[in-house]
């Protein structure tokens, strides 16, 4: 992250400020002071503005000051939920104040008349407000005023007091330093253990208790939340109320008050630290597990309170009569791959982190929810996500997923990846103390290798910090030597495809050469890096510093006399308040930067004209920059807006345009030939095209190596008719409706039918068909209806495709919209009409089988003449009367076999009344009935109910009945008898 001051307003009357509070939904900032003086301001970014975000100038929407407390205004404290403010004053007087037409007035007033208010606080849900006294006295009301109960401490001299997040317990400060745990209702639970003053001695007091109330979510799971700090500098913070190991920090300053952000991410410190012979006032920002993330110093004499914004953005700061504000630029988990911004946030609901895969220019959204996520990078078409493992908490994952989410490859590593790089063909993640390289494969690769029945492998190795690997077998085997603590940790990591460069604390740089990973040369910085990045030829790298600093190392000194590489030296460049900077891909002495709320553009350490924004860059390549507003997006970030993406150019382009546009080409080509680069060239070539000086053009597509628009020069020089020339250009610029009436113009309709097939635009090609006659007219109306169905068909619209199927006699795409929408009789006529053995007859034959039509799949198999496969699908639904049938007629001996098959398939399965169903089906009575009569004995034997097993044996008689029916018929007619008679073997 990074903070500057960006504000400063100052208080009538120099009246010294003692307490400030900034409300988290609505924005006004409340400050009270000596002398009864309560403020309440709000600021309010200019409307219709083109920047967005901190670059947005801020204007004071509301300025009011509030009159009831005639004694310095020591306690304010905001109910974001209700709109609720409740101040208190040094004689004890409470005032409650509501919004009523856009101004506040009193709402309530409470005087104990015994002692002075110490402190308040609102619980979560703002229903409930605890007021402690300096005497012990403890009072919990509503938020409609009512009393809820009251104690009195006796003994006890309080000063702070915090909820817990659930609302089930209340954390009393004492002045003592004490913290002591009660309950909801005031009973006391536990005397809160305190680690942080170990072999502290003196008097020392508590400087802030808070609980941060997970109102925006947590950061990660079990995360330190609740923050008790003392004035000497000594602070705890703990996961719960019991926690026996908390962070422990001890920031050397003089405490005067700590607040959480909206997210408990970063906890601030505010107070002094004396700096040669005097104080000065000082703020530190703090992860919860006690990192330290900057040090702001502030001017004035006091720093009295401090307060953060609802959106993390920024942090107000009551200095002596002053109130300063300060930016922050979060550290958002964030990045960019193929006009897709990934971006992670928080949901309260949830424990994993959103991720979000939003392609800005179709807006489509992909969401993972992926836990512990520690950090992410991407490149090209990759992005990789680097989380914690659920199965093990010493092992952690890189997940390499494509740009909608669909993750690729995964690899488990064993060290923390706090720092994060990506290449086209590498991923390194670092810890402190080693720093690990996998070498992916690329999806064009996964997809070869799988064809080829290979198994996707991608290079692995481990390194320590302090190891000097010459690029041949110098990989840590046993990872445990990866955790050996090294004396210079590692604070930053960049690469390129040939290149990778370590930061570490001391300001020394490691570079190792790609991909042999061989250690070249160590650089010493005066600075302890923070980012830094190489351009693209990777010889100069870029360093910004924790101070914002940016300073640039050229790498591309010559080789020294021994043929090694020198140690290169810092150019002697600086600029201050630089939280962001990018290199352009296609040109190593271009680069852009983030000062404050600017954005820079440099070419060979030249700046030009500044532009106003607060976007993280994102992309710089050909003279454009594409850069993301996420502090807008996180604002909403389930539904992000196209604006939240901004693209400028940069000013060589931007004065090429001008020159075209209003000097000539000229002009312009002399400009561009002193500022060289493709764009400008294509710029060019495509401002000559445009007004036909095909010389020029020509050139200019030349210099830019657009092999493509080349040859459509050629193409053009060999044409006679300049409106035909005309009607080209027009296409080569995407104004197709304009070169189509240039064709039509020209009576050159197979012309304007061509480009319409070529842009697949068929609607319009069977207009133009239409409006005039040929006579491969038919032959390319049918290619166009069927087009047309094609269109319709992949956007499942099935009716509307069978209308153009038939225009366009498309047999088969037909068949299968019948099918789609369930039209079975279209299917029957279909098959009436297709001549015998068709091809598709066997297609819709397998339509009526799959949705159990017998009938028709046997017209269909038999129409084109496969007996066989009409059997089958007889036997697949079970009608074994119409298979035996078609075995009849057409003298197939098979069906026996399979009838056999099939009932012993049965009977293995236990299945004994399907068995007996598919013999009767197969009128194969007396086979039926032996089933049938096994199945009444094993009911019998079960002392089933008499009366079911009476209509079993009656059943089986009836089945004896038609057998003995079916062989008099059979004697009667003189008919020999069937080979698989009654006589085949039954499954016993």
């Amino acid at each position: 992250m990074f903070i500057y001051l960006s504000k400063k307003i100052a208080i009538p009357n120099n009246v010294a400020l003692h307490s400030i509070s900034w409300n988290q939904d609505q924005g006004y900032i409340a400050c009270g002071g000596e002398d009864g003086l309560l403020k309440v301001l709000k600021l309010e970014s200019q409307g219709k503005d083109k920047a967005k975000g901190l670059a947005a100038p801020s204007s004071l929407s509301m300025n009011q000051s509030l009159d009831g407390h005639s004694g310095s205004v020591q306690v304010v404290r905001w109910n974001d939920l209700y709109q609720k403010l409740t101040t208190s004053d040094k004689y004890g007087l409470i005032i409650v104040w509501m919004m009523f037409k856009g101004q506040w007035f009193e709402e309530m007033i409470n005087n104990r008349n015994k002692s002075v208010v110490r402190d308040m606080c609102w619980n979560k849900e703002g229903q409930k407000i605890c007021i402690i006294y300096e005497d012990g006295a403890v009072i919990v009301g509503s938020v409609d005023g009512q009393r809820i109960w009251g104690r009195d401490l006796k003994g006890s001299n309080l000063s702070n007091v915090t909820w817990s997040p659930d609302g089930k317990l209340l954390v009393f400060g004492l002045t003592n330093g004490e913290v002591h745990i009660y309950d909801n209702m005031g009973v006391l639970a536990k005397k809160m253990e305190i680690y942080c003053l170990t072999n502290v001695t003196g008097a020392i007091h508590l400087a802030g208790l808070q609980w941060y109330n997970g109102r925006d979510g947590y950061i990660s799971p079990n995360c330190p939340c609740f923050a008790v700090c003392y004035d000497n500098g000594r602070a705890q913070i703990m996961r719960s109320e019991g926690d026996d190991e908390p962070v422990l920090l001890d920031t050397g300053m003089n405490v005067m008050c700590i607040d959480w952000n909206n997210t408990g991410s970063i906890l601030t410190i505010a107070g002094t630290q004396q700096a040669e012979e005097k104080d000065v006032n000082i703020v530190q920002f703090y992860t919860p597990f006690g990192e330290h993330l900057r040090t702001l110093k502030v001017p004035g004499q006091k720093l009295t309170s401090c307060s953060w914004e609802g959106g993390g953005l920024r942090i107000a700061l009551a200095v002596d009569s002053f109130i300063y504000f300060a930016n922050i630029r979060p550290d958002y988990k964030w990045g960019y791959c193929t006009n897709t911004v990934v971006y992670a946030y928080l949901k309260p609901e949830r424990v994993e982190q959103c991720v979000t895969f939003w392609n800005w220019n179709t807006n489509e959204k992909y969401v993972k929810y992926v836990k512990c996520l520690l950090c992410m990078a991407a490149y090209g078409d990759q992005c990789c996500l680097a989380t914690k493992s659920d199965e093990s908490n010493t092992q952690y994952v890189l997940i390499l997923c494509n740009s909608i989410g669909t993750p690729m490859e995964t690899r488990y590593i064993d060290i923390e990846p706090l720092y994060l790089a990506m290449t086209s063909t590498h991923v390194f993640a670092a810890s402190k103390n080693a720093f690990f390289v996998w070498q992916y494969k690329i999806p064009n690769q996964l997809a070869a290798m799988e064809i080829g029945g290979k198994k996707p492998t991608g290079k692995e190795r481990m390194y320590h910090i302090d190891d000097t690997p010459s690029g041949v077998a110098d990989a840590i085997k046993d990872t445990s030597k990866a955790y050996i603590l090294t004396k210079d940790p590692i604070c930053c990591i960049c690469a390129t495809d040939k290149l990778l460069v370590v930061g570490r604390e001391s300001g020394n740089i490691n570079r190792y050469s790609l991909p042999q990973v061989a250690l070249t040369n160590q650089n010493k910085l005066n600075c302890r890096p923070y980012q830094i990045s190489v351009n693209c030829n990777s010889m100069r790298l870029a360093i910004i510093d924790i101070a914002g600093i940016l300073t640039f190392f050229d790498f591309s000194t010559p080789k020294d006399g021994s043929g090694q590489d020198a140690a290169g030296e810092l150019l002697n460049f600086e600029r201050k308040d630089v939280w962001d900077m990018k290199w352009a891909e296609d040109n190593s002495e271009l680069f852009a930067m983030m000062e404050k709320t600017r954005m820079y553009i440099f070419r060979n350490l030249d700046p030009e004209e500044p532009m106003l924004s607060s976007g993280y860059i994102c992309q710089f390549t050909d003279l454009e920059i594409k850069a993301v507003l996420l502090d807008e997006i996180m604002k909403d970030p389930e539904h992000p807006e196209k604006d939240c993406l901004l693209e400028m150019e940069i000013k060589s382009l931007r004065d090429s345009r001008d020159l075209l546009e209003k000097v000539g080409i000229e002009e312009a080509m002399k400009f561009i030939e002193e500022n060289p680069h493709p764009r400008l060239w294509r710029l060019l070539g495509e401002s000559a095209l445009q007004k036909q000086e095909l010389a020029t053009a020509e050139l200019a597509f030349v210099r830019c190596k657009d092999y493509q628009a080349i040859q459509f020069i050629k193409k053009l020089q060999t044409m006679q008719s300049e409106q035909l020339r005309v009607a080209e250009v027009d296409t080569y610029f995407r104004r197709f409706d304009d070169a189509e009436k240039k064709y039509m113009e020209m009576d050159r309709r197979d012309l304007a039918v061509a480009l319409r097939r070529k842009l697949g635009d068929w609607f319009r090609v069977v207009q133009l068909l239409k409006s005039g006659g040929g006579a491969g007219d038919d032959v390319q109306l049918e290619e166009a209806w069927n087009a047309i169905g094609d269109y319709y068909a992949d956007r499942q619209k099935w009716l509307s495709a069978v209308n153009y199927y038939v225009q366009g006699r498309n047999q088969e795409r037909l068949a299968e919209c019948y099918y789609m929408i369930e039209d079975y009789v279209g299917l029957e006529t279909m098959v009436s009409n297709l001549p015998e053995n068709h091809k598709l007859l066997t297609e819709i034959a397998q339509m009526f089988a799959s949705v159990g039509m017998s009938q028709q799949a046997v017209a269909a198999y038999t129409k084109c003449n496969k007996i066989k496969a009409a059997i089958d699908a007889c036997i697949q639904l079970n009608q074994w009367n119409m298979a035996i049938d078609l075995a009849k007629v057409h003298n197939v001996k098979e069906i026996d076999s399979l009838l056999v098959k099939y009932a012993q398939h049965l009977l293995e399965k236990n299945k004994l009344l399907n068995a007996t169903e598919l013999y009767k089906k197969a009128n194969r009575f007396l086979d039926a009935a032996k089933l049938l009569y096994k199945i009444a004995e094993k009911e019998a034997t079960k002392k089933c109910h008499p009366m079911r097993i009476r209509k079993l044996f009656v059943l089986c008689g009836l089945l004896v009945e038609k057998h003995n029916e079916q062989t008099r018929s059979r004697m009667k007619s003189g008919k020999k008898r069937r080979k698989f008679g009654t006589g085949w073997p039954i499954g016993r």
